[in-house]
């Protein structure tokens, strides 16, 4: 069974303060968010399996540790979760990407999948979905889903922000994936935008409007 994990480490929160602060600008909001996305990889990678090598140092030769098995694979919602992908890689530069991408249809609100393309051999990989909101969750479902129906077994959703709600969607459609998130805020207002959230993660990384 899948569970919700707040990662309270102090860098995160203090970092968290100033994305949610509506005077930061696009530059330093990039740089914040792909700083916590880092900090928060090193959280959640925190279970990978480890399998015994040799090396040899330039003293002696060493019994150590590497990472097992496929490397992990990344999957940014697109598109604001390309702003959590860097930070995430500068820890982790061997993890191989995909995308997902999602609209959302103007009649019935529901997501639609619009493009998809995967590492290979996805059923041996463990998967992090990337997103920086986690607002009513209908995104973060189609996404994970989208990821299950290519052959993802081990599959974990990261995002800087979530509302109860989201949350709620995600362990309902999908409870057995982990969630990991900085905060989880009070609500979503009557536009579907997480309260007291930080905006539109998007249009503040991107510039946009």
């Amino acid at each position: 069974m899948g569970q919700v994990h707040v990662l309270k480490h102090p860098l995160i929160q203090h970092k968290l303060t100033y994305i949610r602060d509506k005077d930061t600008g696009t530059k330093e909001f990039r740089a914040l968010v792909q700083e916590v996305a880092m900090l928060m990889a090193y959280e959640i990678t925190r279970e990978l399996p480890l399998a015994d090598v040799s090396v040899t140092t330039p003293v002696s030769d060493a019994k150590t540790q590497v990472i097992a098995g496929k490397t992990l694979a990344l999957i940014p919602v697109l598109r604001a979760g390309l702003g959590m992908l860097d930070g995430i890689l500068n820890l982790i530069p061997n993890a191989k990407v995909g995308h997902v991408g999602l609209y959302r249809d103007p009649e019935t609100l529901d997501p639609v999948e619009y493009y998809c393309k995967l590492p290979q051999h996805m059923e041996e990989r463990d998967a992090i979905v990337v997103d920086p909101m986690l607002a009513t969750g209908g995104s973060a479902s189609a996404a994970i889903s989208a990821i299950k129906k290519r052959g993802a077994v081990s599959v974990k959703l990261m995002c800087l922000v979530a509302a109860p709600e989201g949350i709620e969607k995600v362990k309902a459609s999908h409870p057995d994936v982990d969630i990991y998130v900085a905060a989880v805020d009070k609500e979503l207002n009557s536009h579907g935008y997480i309260v007291p959230g930080l905006g539109d993660a998007g249009d503040r990384l991107f510039g946009t409007r």
